[in-house]
């Protein structure tokens, strides 16, 4: 975290954070024409807030576009925040503020990198297998062949029946990459969220979005570089919202890979901590 802190004194670095989170997924030449400061000393801010995990960056084919990682920023939350007993939705609240952009972007997408002390094996495991992600997924597990152009099946308790909610593997190399396309909202959503039959009616109208899942052995495979990619979302999209942990009643992806990050390096999800602890 000293990393963290660090990058976080600068007033150059935090002002390149917030133009991150005006408008996320910007290039080098992008940030160096909103900020009065010259393309090298950008590059060089950048390359510290990358080390720093704060800024995660992305190839889209020539461009490298830079992203906000409010990972780190989570992992602070929960490590003073969590001593007090508050709740967890408390403890993401700077995460979410850090991902919610108040004006919908042209083409929103969601990057989030975490490092986790695992080996890419059992990461993928994590990450495909139903017994490890009912663990982690609060009761809801995934299974598929994991072929591309297989279905995946949900299922949201155990004992119920596996469910086909449209979602087709794009890519899958083990232990390396793996992409599906994301489901529509369900009437369990509907329910959450407190929509009308007319919004939710509206909302299945969204086009599905997909997600990519990179993974990267570091440190002689002391750790596993786990970066996820949402995309394909159209202009000020519900569902992007709701998986980047900008809903009120909804952690999204953040808490997701927060509670998969615990659970692979301790056994344990959060749930189950907080359980054990009553």
């Amino acid at each position: 975290m000293d990393a963290v802190f660090k990058a976080l004194a600068d007033p150059s670095r935090r002002r390149l954070l917030d133009s991150l989170n005006a408008r996320n997924g910007q290039s080098l030449r992008e940030l160096c024409a909103d900020l009065d400061m010259t393309r090298q000393a950008v590059a060089k801010h950048l390359a510290v807030l990358e080390d720093a995990g704060l800024v995660a960056s992305v190839r889209r084919g020539r461009e490298k576009l830079h992203y906000l990682n409010a990972a780190p920023i989570g992992e602070i939350a929960e490590r003073w925040i969590g001593r007090y007993d508050r709740a967890r939705v408390a403890a993401l609240t700077d995460l979410k503020k850090a991902l919610e952009d108040e004006t919908p972007m042209d083409a929103p997408e969601f990057v989030y990198v975490t490092y986790i002390r695992t080996t890419p094996e059992k990461l993928w495991r994590a990450l495909t297998e139903p017994e490890f992600t009912r663990r982690y997924w609060g009761g809801t597990a995934l299974k598929s062949d994991w072929k591309p152009g297989s279905p995946l099946l949900w299922q949201m308790a155990p004992g119920e029946e596996y469910r086909d909610l449209g979602q087709v593997v794009l890519e899958a190399d083990p232990h390396r990459r793996l992409s599906y396309t994301w489901h529509g909202f369900q009437p369990e959503h509907r329910e959450l969220f407190g929509w009308s039959e007319e919004r939710f009616a509206e909302l299945l109208k969204e086009r599905r979005s997909k997600v990519t899942f990179a993974i990267e052995p570091v440190r002689d495979g002391e750790l596993v570089k786990l970066t996820v990619i949402h995309d394909g979302f159209e202009p000020g999209s519900e569902m992007y919202r709701a998986i980047s942990g900008a809903s009120e009643v909804s952690g999204g992806w953040p808490e997701l890979l927060s509670d998969l990050k615990t659970f692979l390096e301790t056994g344990e999800v959060a749930g189950e901590v907080a359980g054990a602890a009553h």
